[in-house]
């Protein structure tokens, strides 16, 4: 965990708990953890590269994303290898300082290029059959935090220079 310097997330499943509720009009809406987007907030303030990448389309997600500050994110991925391979060309990251959490079958193939693949509890076996770390925590449940938080901690981050009321 010493050298992780970009973190990856999948969506359903890993930064939602995989439900979708569709509307009348067709449209498809999920939910999100709170602290999951505080710690991926966090781990950008800090320097660390944030990237999503999901085969899913919703543009609500994308806004909810891009709040957070996040300016990598790829919707709509067909191929979840060649995008990861073009975004670290991009920003010259080497697979070995990329944590990637995912938790289904789309996402078995970048896992086994990274660094430190990891996956929310609730997970399939083939995921976490090679998975280097499985959180605690389900899919949109506070997975993505738990992993950023572990990171952060190993780096000395997680709390560093944190300004919050001690009360």
């Amino acid at each position: 965990m010493n050298d992780i310097t970009t973190f990856v997330f999948d969506v359903d499943g890993v930064l939602t708990d995989g439900s979708v509720f569709i509307a009348n009009d067709g449209e498809m809406h999920r939910t999100m953890n709170i602290k999951d987007g505080y710690a991926m907030k966090t781990a950008i303030d800090k320097g660390y590269n944030v990237c999503i990448i999901s085969g899913g389309k919703n543009e609500g997600v994308r806004i909810r994303l891009k709040n957070l500050g996040i300016n990598d994110i790829h919707l709509g991925a067909p191929n979840k290898v060649e995008t990861f391979e073009v975004y670290a060309k991009l920003y010259n990251i080497k697979h070995e300082q990329v944590v990637y959490m995912g938790d289904d079958i789309p996402d078995f193939h970048v896992m086994k290029l990274v660094g430190l693949a990891t996956c929310p509890q609730d997970a399939c076996a083939e995921i976490k059959n090679i998975s280097k770390y499985i959180s605690h925590k389900n899919g949109g449940k506070g997975a993505v935090r738990d992993v950023i938080e572990q990171v952060l901690k190993v780096q000395g981050k997680w709390m560093e220079n944190f300004e919050g009321n001690n009360n």
